[in-house]
């Protein structure tokens, strides 16, 4: 069944929208145990992990975690801080059925995240990449959604059009970078907002 709307194809982020974002409340949690501010730290962090070459496959995670001990103090073994972080990944159930329901009406769901081997193993605990056509990360293509270009070579590599395309993320800054290269786009805010976007692109 071809879809009714322009859409042939939906690049999902992973974290904040196919599942809850665990890297935020992970980072919130291990800022509380150790009596940081959570905003300056998350910040910390998630520059930390593009820093160190983590997110795009340079280094490794011993790495990134050593990295973040020097600039903040935090304190835990890093199979506990990673820990922290994997066990809050939680997928969300409207999500996936959503993503199936796509499907079935000839649209092509990919996941465009940026994330290190995390999701690697996150797919292992709970297996859900089979639901996608095609899984894009940055810990693989050792490029993240901070350069334009990844788009680009992911609408090459998919061989879609960007109007035809739509990207659902929760950070700003990605959802501008891929609206300039023309890409459809929804700011992912809660389930209901991105169902409620979908049935007014007549794919509800």
């Amino acid at each position: 069944m071809a879809p009714t709307s322009s859409v042939s194809t939906i690049l999902f982020d992973y974290g904040g929208v196919l599942a809850e974002e665990g890297f935020a409340q992970g980072l919130a949690a291990i800022a509380k145990e150790n009596s940081l501010d959570p905003a300056p730290f998350f910040h910390a962090a998630t520059e930390a992990i593009y820093a160190c070459g983590y997110v795009t496959g340079q280094s490794t995670e011993q790495d990134y975690w050593r990295l973040l001990r020097s600039q903040t103090g935090i304190r835990g073994e890093d199979q506990a801080l990673t820990e922290a972080i994997l066990s809050r990944f939680t997928l969300r159930p409207k999500m996936l059925a959503t993503v199936r329901r796509l499907r079935k009406q000839g649209v092509n769901p990919v996941i465009l995240s940026d994330q290190t081997d995390w999701l690697d193993r996150l797919n292992e605990r709970q297996p859900f990449f089979q639901e996608f056509s095609k899984v894009f990360n940055s810990f693989h293509l050792g490029k993240t959604k901070r350069e334009a270009s990844l788009f680009s070579d992911v609408l090459t590599a998919l061989k879609v059009e960007p109007r035809q395309t739509l990207f659902v993320d929760d950070n700003q800054g990605h959802i501008d970078r891929a609206a300039a290269l023309g890409l459809q786009t929804h700011l992912f805010q809660s389930e209901e907002l991105f169902f409620t976007n979908l049935a007014r692109r007549g794919l509800a």
